[in-house]
């Protein structure tokens, strides 16, 4: 059960039910070797391959030492000084924070408070912006929302049908006609054609794997949906999240602080880290929401998937791949440019091996990681 809430505390979805299922597998059977203790555990605990290193790390840190257990229930007690430093902890940051938690700082008198210049300095800073958003520690996570709360996205222009006054230009006759009838010899009136930001379109993936990157990504969109500098003409933004259904959340990130939009979001998905459903929910926004918020085939959407598609029919396994494949291609002839957001570009050896990879690919403008802030930046430059 600690080993779970270990596992829990690190950012694996965990639930009692993977424990009780654990719990089951070892009465039949798995306690024969370690070798078998581990497989059994990582078979229940374990459903992800990305979660696997993580896994093995917090298996050999936490099973080595059979005093360890010991050492946690008493970093739950209250301690006393002159107190045994802990073991080291292990290289995974957000693991080291859930097997070994640091004790609360005593207040400091009031006397002796200071006020203290909350920047990080260039090197912190160059850290974080490489730091993966699935492995930050909770301090990191914190310094990474300021930083996305400073990020002001500002999306590319393209110019509409209608006109708007300038000094100079075209000329516009009609104003002018109109400006020769109240006074003679009125000058020329002038205009320009009127521009405007693109649509945007977010469509989010929240499964257990892809809950951080997707929060990140609200986060924009949030900052997107409440421009600050007095814009007369914001941004036509509408943002969509998935798991096993489609959720609009447009409504929800339109409050002014982040806080409140974020909880309002997560409150108005009921499926949140749970399964993923891709085709599904692709078929639901073309059929539902295409016509209404794409404007026309001018829209740019950002698709933030891993491309692992639920497979409901194994005796086919292709079936699954052609009904995304087919969804995505509607998709992208309706949008003007479909950007894949993928997470699992942050590994040197991605390889399309998924059905739902394979699928997706041909159908998409472009293909761009999203795992920590420098390829966010990377992204905002794109839609810049």
């Amino acid at each position: 059960m600690h080993f779970g809430r270990v596992l829990r505390t690190a950012g694996l979805p965990v639930g009692t039910d993977r424990l009780l299922l654990a719990a089951q597998a070892l009465q039949a059977g798995a306690l024969a070797s370690r070798q078998d203790f581990r497989a059994a555990l990582a078979a229940c605990l374990v459903d992800r391959p990305e979660h696997r290193p993580l896994f093995d790390q917090a298996f050999h840190v936490f099973w080595r030492d059979p005093d360890l257990l010991g050492r946690i229930m008493a970093l739950l007690l209250p301690q006393a000084e002159g107190r045994a430093s802990a073991p080291p902890p292990p290289e995974n940051r957000r693991l080291a924070e859930a097997l070994f938690p640091a004790p609360a700082p005593e207040p400091a008198p009031a006397a002796e408070q200071v006020s203290v210049d909350a920047r990080l300095a260039v090197s912190d800073r160059e850290l974080l912006q490489r730091r993966d958003f699935d492995t930050m520690t909770a301090a990191e996570w914190a310094a990474a929302r300021q930083v996305l709360a400073a990020m002001q996205p500002v999306l590319a222009r393209q110019l509409t049908r209608r006109s708007t006054p300038a000094a100079r230009g075209h000329i516009d006759w009609r104003a002018s006609l109109r400006a020769e009838a109240r006074h003679d010899l009125a000058p020329p009136a002038h205009q320009r054609p009127r521009s405007r930001s693109r649509p945007l379109v977010l469509l989010a993936d929240i499964s257990g794997s892809m809950g951080r990157y997707s929060r990140v990504l609200l986060h924009l969109a949030q900052g997107l949906l409440n421009p600050g500098g007095g814009l007369r003409e914001p941004p036509v933004v509408e943002v969509f999240v998935f798991g096993t259904r489609l959720t609009r959340l447009t409504r929800q990130l339109r409050s002014r602080d982040p806080d409140v939009a974020l909880a309002a979001a997560s409150a108005a998905v009921p499926d949140w880290a749970g399964g993923t459903r891709i085709s599904a929910s692709l078929r639901a926004f073309n059929r539902d929401w295409a016509r209404r918020v794409l404007g026309g085939g001018a829209a740019t959407v950002l698709l933030v998937t891993d491309g692992l598609e639920r497979n409901d029919d194994p005796d086919h396994p292709d079936v699954g791949a052609r009904a995304l494949a087919a969804e995505a291609e509607r998709l992208r002839l309706s949008c003007r440019e479909l950007i894949w957001l993928n997470p699992l570009l942050r590994f040197d050896g991605f390889e399309p091996r998924a059905a739902g990879v394979r699928a997706l690919l041909p159908e998409v403008t472009r293909h761009l990681p999203v795992h920590n802030l420098d390829s966010l930046a990377q992204l905002l430059a794109a839609l810049r």
